[in-house]
């Protein structure tokens, strides 16, 4: 198979099939979280991408040719977690400077992403499952997509729902929860789509 084939289809496999949210169940803080405002949700999305293909472009050498030939690949978890806060602290640092406003929208999510199981699960995923430079590259890339894409759809969803007449006890939470539910089902309709 060609190269760039199973890179796209690795991307989209990813980002559909294998979805970060809702099937591995990572990042379900600023999904709900952040996810009841469309222009919050894009800004934490587009962050969070920016965070896991930063961290999954710096973490990938940093195992293979720091880590690993010191005799210390025990130390990765720890590594991954001081790139991710830093290139958090950038990303924070860029947003308060030019977008006050969405700086204090985002709150306290925005530091999150440091602990955003998210970013931390695909570049230990990528180190764990001796994925190649270029397998890890199309899980960043599938996985920030598939998390922009979720967040984006279902603060979307959300905004029409704050609209409709939902019945009492399940306004809020409880009615986002089952919106991720559906979504979930919906985005399991499509395994078994791409084949590796």
């Amino acid at each position: 198979m060609n190269y760039l084939v199973a890179f796209v289809l690795g991307i989209l496999s990813y980002a559909l099939i294998n979805n970060v949210v809702l099937v591995r169940f990572y990042g379900i803080c600023s999904f709900v979280g952040v996810g009841n405002k469309v222009k919050s949700a894009a800004s934490m999305g587009i962050a969070v991408t920016f965070v896991i293909l930063l961290a999954t472009l710096i973490c990938y050498p940093i195992y293979h040719f720091v880590l690993i030939p010191a005799g210390v690949p025990f130390l990765d978890t720890i590594t991954y977690i001081l790139v991710i806060a830093s290139l958090v602290q950038v990303v924070g640092l860029f947003i308060k400077k030019h977008s006050p406003a969405l700086y204090k929208s985002l709150g306290i999510y925005l530091p999150l992403i440091t602990t955003n199981c998210a970013v931390l699960g695909v570049v230990t995923e990528n180190t764990d499952s001796g994925l190649s430079f270029l397998e890890s590259l199309s899980n960043g890339l599938g996985t920030a997509l598939g998390f922009f894409i979720t967040i984006f759809l279902f603060a979307c969803i959300r905004v029409r729902l704050e609209g409709s007449k939902t019945p009492k006890a399940f306004k809020g939470i409880p009615i986002a929860l089952i919106v991720a539910c559906l979504m979930a089902m919906a985005f399991m309709g499509l395994s078994g789509v791409i084949n590796l």
